[in-house]
């Protein structure tokens, strides 16, 4: 009976001390299984990466990496501002009749912009007539009346208080009519504000208001500028705007155009934005055909000299966003090498970032003739007069 207890004391606790131990068992063989203990390691250290060489064609088709020390250009953006802008507005408060232009007509000096409600001004301007009329004849009574009582002052008739009456009367209406004549003239200056024309040439970039409005004095109806006056107005950090003064020549590049153009700076603002560290430049760009206010243009600005990679754009091979190279080693393999590029430069050529030294070789993969469309034949590579190939090409 003992013996029966005893052991089925031991199958009861030895059962699952064993289901333990099997089970922390299969736990450390499946981490040792992750950890990679059962799998074959290839030893720390460099593996030689077989290498193919250069075929004779290849060969024919090398170009050494050249290190070229150019002028370097920064680039700020900016948008195109009239410096000649004016706002129309009417002075004097009357409804209005009619305006004849809208936005993006062409005016001229004098042409009639809009047209105000002249009634009440007409009717002004009969009431002053009138009081003129009176005033003249108050003044040819108290002319007359000043004849004759100094008449009779000098043959002793009349005092010498009439005289003086009689003086100051004709004085009055003197006074009276020259304050009529004034009147009417005013009249006649605000009869004139009921018709408001162009204070110059111009184009119409903005109609505020419209037939049967109330215009107001101060309140514009119509914005204008004068195109002839455009100029870039550009944000330049300090350390490059120090180095530019009024009537320095720039290039400017408006982008919707596709044009490069010739621009003069015509105002440095002599405060730094302290938020952004940089001086507002204005440059005075030549007017061209489809050029508005308010597009975008960005500007040259010459920042020195620096020393650069130049790499032919035949040799690049992209895949995705990534760019390769082929590059000749000195036993004649061939390695394949990822590189960074940066501005293109002469024509069919690129600076290269990093991925390359100067002197290496590297293949051709492109044939000749396949440089950007935009490249313009450079005749030398030290040519002064060689066009950039894209927007902010460095030279």
């Amino acid at each position: 009976m003992k013996s029966a207890q005893i052991a089925a004391r031991v199958l009861k606790i030895g059962v699952p001390l064993v289901t333990g131990l099997a089970f922390l068992a299969g736990l450390v063989f499946v981490i040792l299984w992750m950890s990679g203990v059962f799998t074959e390691k290839i030893e720390a250290g460099q593996v030689d990466v077989a290498r193919r060489k250069a075929t004779p064609d290849e060969l024919a088709r090398l170009y050494e990496v050249q290190e070229r020390v150019k002028p370097f250009v920064e680039e700020a953006v900016g948008t195109l501002r009239a410096a000649s802008r004016t706002e129309v507005s009417a002075r004097v408060m009357a409804p209005i009749e009619e305006v004849t232009v809208r936005a993006g007509s062409v005016v001229r000096r004098g042409d009639v912009l809009v047209r105000l409600d002249r009634r009440d001004l007409e009717t002004q301007l009969s009431q002053v007539q009138a009081s003129l009329v009176a005033a003249q004849a108050a003044l040819t009574t108290a002319k007359n009346d000043y004849a004759r009582t100094r008449e009779a002052y000098e043959k002793n008739v009349r005092t010498r208080e009439s005289l003086d009456k009689a003086i100051e009367g004709y004085r009055v209406a003197d006074a009276k009519l020259n304050h009529a004549e004034q009147a009417l003239a005013e009249a006649r200056v605000k009869l004139s504000y009921t018709t408001i024309a162009a204070p110059k040439d111009g184009v119409v970039i903005d109609r505020l208001a419209e037939e049967g409005d109330m215009a107001q004095p101060g309140v514009p109806l119509l914005v204008l500028y004068d195109p002839t006056s455009l100029r870039l107005e550009v944000p330049v950090m300090e350390n490059l705007a120090v180095n530019l003064h009024v009537g320095d020549e720039l290039d400017v590049r408006i982008d919707a155009l596709g044009k490069t153009v010739k621009a003069v700076v015509d105002e440095k603002v002599p405060q730094a934005e302290a938020a952004s560290r940089s001086f507002l430049v204005k440059a005075r760009v030549p007017r061209l055909e489809g050029m508005y206010e308010g597009m975008f243009g960005r500007l040259m600005i010459p920042a020195g000299r620096r020393r650069h990679l130049c790499l032919d754009t035949r040799a690049i091979e992209t895949v995705g966003q990534l760019e390769f190279v082929d590059v000749v080693l000195a036993d004649g393999t061939l390695e394949r090498r990822l590189i960074r590029t940066g501005r293109l430069g002469y024509p069919g050529h690129i600076e290269v970032l990093s991925g390359l030294e100067a002197g290496e070789r590297v293949v051709l993969r492109k044939p000749a003739g396949s440089e950007p469309r935009d490249a313009v034949p450079c005749p030398s590579p030290d040519d002064p007069n060689c066009k950039e190939a894209a927007p902010g090409v460095q030279p």
